[in-house]
């Protein structure tokens, strides 16, 4: 299996001098996709695109508003038709929603059209990054510590089966501060044989 998959990274990379297919990043809420896509884009000069803010953009709401508005199904199927669309673009670090992999055939349009990399980012630091931040996320605001973390776990659990399909795991545990964001950031490029601006 192992050198299947080197096999894959080796084909996916050979021409990246002229273009390089799509990136991304997908897992959990707080497992430091957009955090790392950024670094990423700062340290290897690709397009970072945020796929939630992407459709924010296009839809000119936010994706509360989509929720409110259209429903969950109707805000995955304009998801959907934005992955399809991001997925055709070159040189980019596309920051996925935590639930964009678990719905239609999102995975298998993301696994053929680039590299897929789940961030598998330990319980413990998803539970202390989204505590510390959970006021900015509408769906966590009101839970207790003890409900916070139930929460996580029965998410994870549901959403490994999809997560799983990924070409690639990264551990994204560093990335607490500027130096190891930069690190982490360099560590992923050396990982999937990007090429680093000149710093």
């Amino acid at each position: 299996m192992m050198i299947a998959k080197l096999s894959f990274f080796s084909f996916f990379f050979a021409n990246f001098a002229v273009s390089m297919k799509p990136i991304f990043l997908i897992g959990y809420m707080g497992c430091g996709k957009s955090t790392l896509g950024r670094a990423l884009s700062a340290a290897t000069g690709l397009e970072f695109i945020d796929l939630d803010h992407y459709i924010e953009a296009r839809f000119h709401a936010t994706v509360s508003e989509l929720f409110a508005s259209r429903g969950e199904d109707g805000f995955r199927r304009a998801e959907r038709a934005m992955l399809d669309e991001a997925s055709q673009f070159t040189d980019v670090v596309i920051a996925c929603g935590g639930g964009t992999p678990c719905f239609f055939d999102n995975m298998d349009v993301m696994n053929s059209r680039g590299l897929t990399v789940w961030l598998n980012t330990p319980l413990e630091r998803l539970y202390e990054r989204l505590q510390r931040n959970r006021s900015k996320r509408p769906i966590l605001a009101d839970k207790t510590d003890a409900e916070l973390m139930e929460f996580i776990v029965g998410a994870l659990r549901a959403r490994e089966q999809y997560y799983s399909q990924a070409s690639a795991t990264f551990c994204a545990t560093l990335l607490e501060d500027k130096n190891q964001i930069t690190t982490t950031a360099r560590q992923f490029a050396e990982r999937f044989n990007l090429p680093l601006l000149q710093q």
